[in-house]
């Protein structure tokens, strides 16, 4: 199988990256790398990813820059730039992955083809009581568990099924379109060097469905993998989302969509 790097994406959430990191260090499949793209946090998140660099095997590298506001694209790209790999799995500091997360995305990988995966969203109570046993025993993967501890019903719970056909057939039916989500997302490393990486002007709010655009553009087909891949998305704020940002997003997007634009002159190469 192709080397495989783990892209994630973190922000001054070092309590968050740690249970994730739990969570990669009991994968399935053991052969890839983590590059942790570090927006600007303070030493917190540096000692957490050096605890795990020193007591465990995953191999880790650090790519940091100084806190200027939400540059996420801008540490992207250069984690991307850093990666060696061919094969790239996005996801975020605060998405935990079940144990087959990395299999599951080598399984279903595929020529011309980036797959969209998808998310359970944790409410703050649940989220605040996952601990490292937890993680390690995959409890908190399991609905019963979930539901005991306050986590409210919803259609969600179809993505913890975890069982081939029931979950191919889902990701079939399902009305909801397969996107590039930059919390659960994994494509070839060569078709995101040829697109240019991520637009770098752009702030929160769609910026990794942009990228999976101009994939599209490209010929790169997206397939739905959002009930045979779920992470668990710990609960958080965003005050880092404003009106301003989002409507120059839309913009961009909007050329994107009407220029059929393959390509960003404001990505990894300038």
């Amino acid at each position: 199988m192709q080397s495989t790097s783990i892209i994630l994406s973190t922000y001054n959430k070092p309590d968050f990256l740690r249970k994730v990191l739990i969570g990669y260090n009991c994968q399935t499949y053991s052969d890839f790398d983590i590059i942790i793209a570090d927006d600007g946090s303070s030493k917190d998140t540096k000692n957490i990813i050096g605890y795990f660099k020193d007591n465990t095997s995953l191999d880790i590298k650090h790519i940091w820059h100084q806190d200027e506001g939400f540059q996420k694209s801008v540490i992207l790209n250069k984690a991307i730039q850093a990666s060696k790999s061919d094969y790239l799995i996005f996801s975020d500091g605060d998405c935990i992955p079940n144990q087959s997360f990395i299999q599951t995305h080598i399984d279903l990988a595929e020529k011309d083809y980036f797959l969209s995966g998808g998310h359970f969203p944790l409410s703050s109570s649940v989220s605040n009581l996952i601990t490292e046993d937890i993680i390690l025993s995959q409890k908190c993967f399991n609905k019963g568990f979930l539901i005991s501890h306050g986590q409210m019903l919803s259609k969600n719970y179809l993505k913890l099924l975890q069982t081939n056909l029931s979950s191919k057939f889902l990701d079939i039916i399902t009305p909801t379109r397969s996107t590039f989500n930059g919390n659960n997302t994994s494509a070839w490393r060569k078709d995101i060097i040829k697109v240019n990486g991520f637009d770098q002007r752009m702030k929160y709010g769609g910026l990794d469905c942009e990228l999976g655009e101009r994939l599209s553009n490209m010929g790169i087909r997206s397939k739905q993998v959002r009930h045979r891949s779920c992470c668990l998305h710990l609960y958080h704020d965003r005050p880092y989302k404003n009106n301003i940002s989002m409507e120059k997003n839309r913009l961009i997007r909007y050329e994107t969509y009407t220029n059929k634009s393959i390509y960003t002159s404001f990505g990894i190469k300038k």
